[in-house]
């Protein structure tokens, strides 16, 4: 398997939208009082992508796969979406940054590639000097659970959730 790991463009808008709907999906079925999208809510990221994409203190990596056996197109398989985030102003952290979301394609998966999307955006934040990176994940999701604790994460918090 030949990938490819890199900060995305605007081009690849067309390709990583369909990615979109696929984690929208997925925390939908696993929890929809949680995760009640909007209609079409992959046609909503666009907008949001493209600041991330262009501001250099934010993160949107894709993967790529460049092997023979794929079309002469770039098929993505997996992306990152992060964020500098600012804290309110109670706590001595001023910003830090913040995971939105990862997706790897289902055949992809098993092969390092998320680890090495979160190992890259674990390595930008440190750059940029921020000191925390967060995240969310459903409790229910194990294999994420346990990918982020094998790159440093531990549980901080638990948010919990009633419907009235």
């Amino acid at each position: 398997m030949a990938i490819c790991l890199r900060p995305a463009v605007l081009e690849d808008l067309p390709d990583l939208v369909p990615l979109i709907g696929k984690i929208c999906d997925f925390h939908r079925l696993r929890d929809a009082a949680r995760y009640s999208f909007l209609p079409q809510v992959e046609q909503r990221y666009p907008n949001w992508v493209k600041g991330l994409i262009n501001d250099p203190h934010d993160l949107c990596l894709v993967v790529e796969d460049k092997s023979e056996n794929t079309s002469a197109s770039t098929k993505l398989i997996a992306f990152l979406l992060a964020e500098v985030e600012q804290e309110i102003p109670i706590y001595e952290l001023k910003e830090y940054g913040y995971i939105h979301d990862l997706w790897v394609e289902a055949e992809y998966r098993r092969a390092g590639i998320a680890k090495q999307l979160v190992t890259a955006a674990v390595e930008h934040f440190r750059q940029l000097g921020i000191t925390q990176i967060r995240l969310d994940t459903l409790v229910s999701n194990a294999s994420a659970i346990k990918l982020y604790q094998t790159c440093g994460f531990r549980a901080s918090t638990t948010e919990m959730l009633i419907e009235l």
